[in-house]
């Protein structure tokens, strides 16, 4: 029979793939940019905000913070470097100064934030399960205002009966991940994805009893179960909204696509006629120029 352990594992790796997924989703959408030259209503908030949840991921998985978090260090690392490559695109294809100036000054913030929290944990904080459990509870918080983030997308989306600027494939990469660290959360209780429980075994199963914590095992697992499941739970809550606005706009999106396309076409065609119009024109005054 197959263990949890070994389940969870599984998911654990999936729910790593499936997080370097979502960080590559909006690929499609800064191709786009790039060709453009310009973000257009593109918002920078969800890649901000994700910028920012990698950062502070990247902190809790240091060896100093929490020792043998390998896979928690590489995937968000990888999630950090993603995300700052979009925030840059932002910044170079802002519409204006004003817009590359907040996305400058955000960028900033958040910088500077980060290496704060890691200055005063690394300094004041002296054991590596506080130093686990104050990164983690910031952790937990920001990776809630991640999945929070479209929200401000969402809006616009209602505002103007369109999808356009809502990518479906980040929807999607969101709702899986969501699912995927919801059932890992679940087959296991789990405290900001830690080991705490394994850790408690290991010590029992040697016989070193004086080492197993004393605080209460499953108040620390539900206390994991509720801090693990706010984020993973809104991310899929969010990712399900935006999966039914995109259907009830999907229509009235293509009708103003289609209706911004036919405006151009005829706007080409009018300025080719005035074109054609001003060279008879030309022609003519030519010839009877020559007449003369």
């Amino acid at each position: 029979m197959v263990s949890a352990d070994a389940i969870r594992t599984a998911v654990g790796i999936l729910g790593n793939a499936i997080s370097l997924g979502l960080f590559l989703s909006p690929l499609p959408t800064f191709v786009r940019i790039c060709k453009k030259g310009s973000v257009e209503e593109f918002s920078v908030v969800p890649y901000v905000a994700t910028l920012l949840n990698c950062m502070m991921w990247v902190v809790y998985g240091l060896p100093v913070v929490h020792p043998h978090s390998t896979l928690v260090l590489t995937i968000n690392g990888s999630g950090m470097a993603i995300e700052l490559a979009y925030v840059l695109l932002f910044l170079i294809y802002a519409r204006s100064g004003k817009q590359r100036g907040k996305v400058a000054a955000i960028l900033a913030a958040e910088t500077t934030f980060v290496a704060a929290v890691a200055l005063v944990v690394l300094t004041t904080v002296h054991t590596n399960d506080r130093r686990s459990m104050v990164v983690g509870v910031l952790c937990v918080v920001f990776g809630a205002m991640m999945y929070a983030a479209p929200l401000s997308v969402m809006k616009m989306v209602i505002e103007t009966k369109s999808v356009e600027f809502m990518p479906l494939t980040l929807s999607l990469a969101s709702l899986f991940n969501g699912l995927c660290w919801t059932a890992y959360a679940l087959i296991r209780f789990d405290l900001y994805i830690t080991r705490e429980r394994y850790e408690r075994w290991a010590l029992y199963e040697t016989g070193n009893h004086e080492a197993i914590p004393s605080h209460d095992a499953d108040a620390s697992s539900s206390f994991g179960l509720f801090c693990m499941q706010i984020p993973n739970a809104l991310g899929v809550a969010f990712a399900v909204a935006q999966l039914v606005l995109y259907a009830v706009y999907y229509s009235s999106t293509q009708r103003q696509i289609a209706g911004r396309r036919r405006k151009a076409a005829e706007a080409e065609m009018a300025e080719v006629v005035v074109v054609q119009a001003v060279d008879a024109n030309n022609d003519k005054a030519g010839s009877g120029a020559a007449a003369k």
